[in-house]
Order: C-alpha cells, then sequence, then structure tokens
C-alpha cells in the first residue's frame, strides 16, 4: 500500500531506500529533506547534518529521519553522535543494516559498537510462531487484498494481475479477473456476508490493460456466489494522483477508505464519496479500522497512527511509549482493546500487537508477535478471526524494480495464521 513512496537516486543504495517521502505533500520535513539531500550530494556534511536534525524535529521519531541523522553525523566525524542516534533506533527495535555499510566504519571502531552490535544481532532473529494456513502456487501473483469467509474459505487479490481468488481445502479457484470485472490492481478487501467489498487502483505495476481509466481507482463489489461484479463506483478525480488502499465498513453499512496518495479518508455512502478528513491532514492514510459507531483509526505510513472523529473528521494523534514506533503500519485491524498492525515500513517488518488506553488515544504497551518468520517478504495485509489472525507472508512488494518487473522465480502467496490468545 505504501508503494506509492519514492525512492531518491543518490550514490548510496541504502540511503535511497531510507530517504524515501511522498510526492503529495511538500511540509517542513520534505524541505528538510531536500536541504539534506543537496547536502549529502555536495559533500557538505555539517550543512546535511543541520538539515536533519530540522527533518527530525518535523517528524519526532521518524526512522527514516533517525536514519539520515546517524548517516549525516558519521559522516560528519561525530561517530559518538551516530552511535547514540542508531541506539535510539535500536531501542525502538528498528535495524537498518548498518553494520554492512563502508559510511559507518568510523561507529564501528567506537568502544560503544560491541553492545549496540549485540543489541541488534538480537533483532535478527525470528519472534513469534505462526502456522502456514493457506498457499498458492501462483508467483508473480503479489497479493494486497485478503479476506476470510465463513465457511473457513480465504480470498486472495493480485496487485500484478487483478485476480481475485478463492482457496480453499478444494484448492484455487479465480472468482473475478480484472477483464471481467473491470477493474485493475486489486488492495484491500472486506467481506460482509456474500458480498466482497474491494479497493481497486490502475497504476503503475498492473500488467493487465490499464485502457483509458489510467490512474483511475474506485469502489467495487462482488457477489462471491455467482462470481459477479455487482457494484462499481469510481473515486471522481481532482487533479492529483489518487489511489483507494484500505476500506472500513460501519455497522450501518457506511464504509470508510483510505487514499494513500491523496491523503484522503473518504465516507462513502448512498450519496456517494464524502471527504471525511481534509486533504493531507493525513498524509499517507492505510490501514483502517472502526474503533466504535463514533471513531475510526487510520494508519500513517510517514505520520504514525491517528484517530478520527466521525462527525468531524478531526484527526487525534495517537501516543505511545518511548521503545514503540507507530509509523510505516501498512494493515491495521482491532482486536479486544487493542489493535493488531503490520509494519513492513521500518526493518525488520513485523506484526505488532498495540494495547490501548482506556479513552483509546494511546498506546501504552506494545508487543512483537511475528518478525522475521519462515516466508516473511513484506508482509502487508491480514484479517482477524476471533482469536486468529491471518495475514499475507510475503506480498513480494520490494521485489519490483524501477520499471515495474519482477524477478523470476518467487515463491507463491503464503498466508500464515497466528494464535492472538497466546
Amino acid at each position: 500500500m505504501r508503494r506509492t513512496l519514492r525512492k531518491l537516486d543518490c550514490r548510496l543504495a541504502v540511503a535511497a531506500a531510507l530517504f524515501a517521502i511522498t510526492a503529495a505533500h511538500a511540509d517542513e520535513y520534505g524541505d528538510a529533506r531536500t536541504e539534506m539531500v543537496a547536502a549529502y550530494q555536495a559533500a557538505e556534511f555539517e550543512t546535511m547534518e543541520a538539515a536533519a536534525m530540522r527533518a527530525l524535529d518535523a517528524r519526532p521519531g521518524y526512522p527514516g529521519a533517525l536514519f539520515n541523522l546517524a548517516l549525516a553525523q558519521v559522516l560528519n566525524d561525530r561517530a559518538y553522535a551516530s552511535l547514540a542516534t542508531l541506539d535510539r533506533l535500536a531501542e525502538l527495535g528498528i535495524d537498518y543494516g548498518v553494520d554492512g555499510m563502508d559510511e559507518f566504519e568510523a561507529v564501528r571502531a567506537t568502544p560503544g559498537w560491541a553492545a549496540y552490535a549485540d543489541r541488534v544481532a538480537g533483532l535478527k532473529k525470528p519472534v513469534g510462531s505462526a502456522a502456514v494456513a493457506f498457499r498458492y502456487e501462483a508467483d508473480a501473483f503479489v497479493p494486497e487484498g485478503i479476506a476470510v469467509g465463513s465457511d473457513g474459505s480465504l480470498y486472495l487479490g493480485s496487485i500484478r494481475y487483478g485476480d481475485i481468488v478463492r482457496l480453499s481445502g478444494g484448492g484455487a479457484e479465480t472468482v473475478s479477473t480484472a477483464k471481467d470485472a473491470g477493474h485493475w490492481s486489486v488492495y484491500g478487501m472486506r467481506l460482509i456476508g456474500d458480498t466482497l467489498w474491494y479497493v481497486s487502483s490502475a497504476i503503475e505495476q498492473f500488467a493487465g490493460e490499464k485502457g483509458d481509466r489510467a490512474g483511475h481507482t474506485g469502489l467495487f463489489a462482488l457477489d462471491t456466489r455467482s462470481g459477479e461484479t455487482e457494484f462499481k463506483a469510481a473515486l471522481p478525480k481532482n487533479g492529483g494522483r489518487q489511489v483507494l488502499g484500505d476500506l472500513a465498513v460501519a455497522g450501518d453499512g457506511t464504509l470508510f477508505l483510505s487514499d494513500q496518495t491523496d491523503g484522503v479518508v473518504y465516507r462513502y455512502d448512498t450519496g456517494g464519496f464524502e471527504p471525511l478528513t481534509e486533504r493531507g491532514a493525513i498524509r499517507s492514510p492505510q490501514g483502517i479500522v472502526i474503533a466504535d459507531e463514533r471513531s475510526l483509526y487510520v494508519a500513517d505510513y510517514i505520520g504514525g497512527l491517528y484517530r478520527v472523529e466521525l462527525a468531524t473528521g478531526r484527526p487525534t494523534r495517537i501516543g505511545s511509549p518511548a521503545d514503540t514506533s507507530l509509523y510505516g503500519i501498512d494493515g491495521l485491524y482491532a482486536y479486544k482493546n487493542s489493535l493488531i498492525a503490520i509494519q513492513n515500513g521500518i526493518r525488520p517488518n513485523r506484526v505488532v500487537q498495540l494495547e490501548l488506553s482506556d479513552d483509546g488515544l494511546a498506546v501504552t504497551n506494545s508487543r512483537i508477535l511475528a518478525m522475521n518468520l519462515e516466508h516473511f517478504d513484506e508482509p502487508n495485509l491480514g484479517e482477524v478471526v476471533g482469536d486468529r489472525f491471518y495475514f499475507i507472508a510475503n506480498s513480494h512488494w520490494n521485489r519490483f524494480d524501477r520499471d515495474g518487473n519482477l524477478p523470476e522465480g518467487l515463491e507463491g502467496p503464503v498466508v500464515l495464521r497466528l494464535d492472538l490468545a497466546d
């Protein structure tokens, strides 16, 4: 879902992957980052560090900003300061692999490096236990949408081909195709009774025919009994790039949808699409889940976690302990008085449980449920069913090259199952 983030073309491959921002909204962070990159390219590292500090001030605790600051500090001959910044990342459980980067050689020579290296080594170990619930042998499928049926079957939607398949004990069955239904890449899904609601967008990674709808995005509904697409609604164009990435369905049937690129959360009912939040109030909304009849939670990939009032559309940023990062959340789900989140915007990728305060406005505690497990290759979306959490372990989103191509021989989609009651 976060794939609309762009990567900077600079000399350091790893730095390129971490200097990502959205193209949709300019802010203080973006301005500071632009200056930081220019200073990096000009080898003006004192200026780079100052700009990196401003970027971190604009987006406190943002892992990418912390890494950029650590990089600027070591390039500015401040190895001890760089190690202290890396320690802040390690406290958040984040490792960007600096032990293998030439730029951090001076940091590795400091007396404190051994303790840091031991701490990071722990972040590379598997955490949690998950069983394989479903497999689908289609190596370039690139799954994003997922929904679990009441009969135990599973639905997967493809970013690459736009297919929707149903997996069960009887095997795999294609229930809808992009060509037949008129959709494109399939993003978030919600199954309500026999109706599968999903959002779809015509993006660069879609291998099918975009036609004259290139760049468009919309809401669809599939009758899972007949396989017929019974509803289509295109999101009206507003002049910007728009990609609906996820949706939630309230008890009264109202749908809420997140536009990850344009920075808008929409309400959809019989009157059509209506913006719930102001454009850019949440910069990159991803996972979305109903909190109660008055509010919902929205994961901002580059801004943290928000609770949004349904009556006013006002977002309130959720607080968290110092050792918990709420950045980089893709999938977001409710479980009792907690949220289950898939974080693929930080490294290592993980599934976490976030316990909420009584008023729902703060995370009081967090625990990693799954990390560094077999089959992990950018997990993205899932679904809570009772005390179990089903999630896509290997979306392969990270395998696309600049031209939207995928390597051969990828493992087909694997859906893992976590027992939340453990």
